[in-house]
C-alpha cells in the first residue's frame, strides 16, 4: 500500500479544521463586533514561530531524530519538507482562531512587578536548562532535551512579561491549548501509523501517551501554549494601550 503524501495530510487534517474555524469566527463577528480577529497578532506569532523553529528542525532532522517516508514530500528547504514549513505556519492560525471563539480581555493594568518578572523568567530558563542537560546526555533523551531546551526561552519571555495575567486567565489558556493539542496529537498519530513520518527509537524515550510518543505530545502542547499565551498577552497589550489593529 502506498504511503499517503504529506500534502494529503494537510488536505485531510488541517485544511477542513482551518476552514471551520474561519467560518465560525466570521459568523461570531456579526453577533459580537468586539470579537473581531486581530490578524496582525496572528501573523506576527506565525512569523516568529517559523523563524524560531526552522533552525531547530534543521538540527534535529539532520541528526535523524525523525524522518519522512519515501516519496511523501514535494520538496525541501535545506532538509525540511516544504509541507513541514506550511504546517508551522498553519498551526498558529488554527490555534489562534480556536482561541478567538471565546477569548476576552480585562481592565487589568499593564503592570507586573520586577519580582514576578524574575520568577517567570527563571521558571522558563529552568525548563531550558533541564532540556539542554538531557540533550547533551544524548541517546534516548535527545528529542526530549532538544524540545525542552527550545521551549524554555519562549516560555521565559512570555512568563516574564505577564504570568500573573496568564494565571488570571488560566481557564482561557487551558481551553485554548486543549482542543488543538488533542486534535493535532490524534492527526500526528495517524501520520506516524501511515508512515508519513517516523521517529528514531535511538533518540526518543519510548514513553507514549495514549500510543503517541511523549515527545510529540509535548511538542504540540508547547507550540499551542506559545500561541495561546502570546495572543492572550497581545490582546491585553493592545486593549490596554487602545491600539486597534483591525482594519
Amino acid at each position: 500500500m502506498a504511503v499517503p503524501s504529506y500534502l494529503g495530510f494537510h488536505l485531510v487534517f488541517l485544511a477542513p479544521f482551518l476552514f471551520i474555524l474561519l467560518l465560525s469566527v466570521w459568523v461570531r463577528q456579526f453577533r459580537l463586533p468586539r470579537a473581531r480577529v486581530q490578524w496582525a497578532g496572528i501573523v506576527i506569532l506565525a512569523t516568529i514561530a517559523l523563524t524560531y523553529t526552522i533552525p531547530w528542525e534543521i538540527l534535529l532532522i539532520g541528526k535523524g531524530v525523525w524522518s519522512y517516508g519515501e516519496g511523501v514530500v514535494l520538496a525541501r528547504f535545506v532538509n525540511i519538507p516544504v509541507e513541514e514549513l506550511l504546517f508551522i505556519l498553519v498551526q498558529p492560525f488554527i490555534t489562534a482562531l480556536w482561541l478567538y471563539q471565546f477569548v476576552e480581555t480585562t481592565d487589568r493594568p499593564l503592570a507586573v512587578s520586577l519580582s514576578n518578572r524574575l520568577i517567570g523568567a527563571l521558571a522558563g530558563f529552568t525548563i531550558s536548562g533541564v532540556g539542554i542537560w538531557l540533550y547533551l546526555g544524548g541517546g534516548q533523551t535527545t528529542y526530549l532535551g532538544a524540545l525542552l531546551g527550545w521551549a524554555g526561552p519562549v516560555l521565559a519571555i512570555q512568563w516574564a512579561f505577564g504570568w500573573p495575567y496568564l494565571y488570571e486567565h488560566a481557564k482561557t489558556v487551558v481551553i485554548g491549548v486543549g482542543l488543538p493539542t488533542v486534535y493535532l496529537c490524534a492527526a500526528d498519530m495517524v501520520a506516524i501509523t501511515l508512515g508519513i513520518w517516523k521517529l528514531s527509537p535511538t533518540y526518543t524515550t519510548g514513553v507514549t501517551l495514549a500510543g503517541l510518543p511523549i515527545e510529540e505530545a509535548l511538542f504540540f502542547f508547547f507550540t499551542n501554549l506559545f500561541v495561546v499565551q502570546g495572543l492572550v498577552l497581545w490582546l491585553w497589550v493592545t486593549d490596554q494601550l487602545g491600539i486597534d489593529t483591525v482594519p
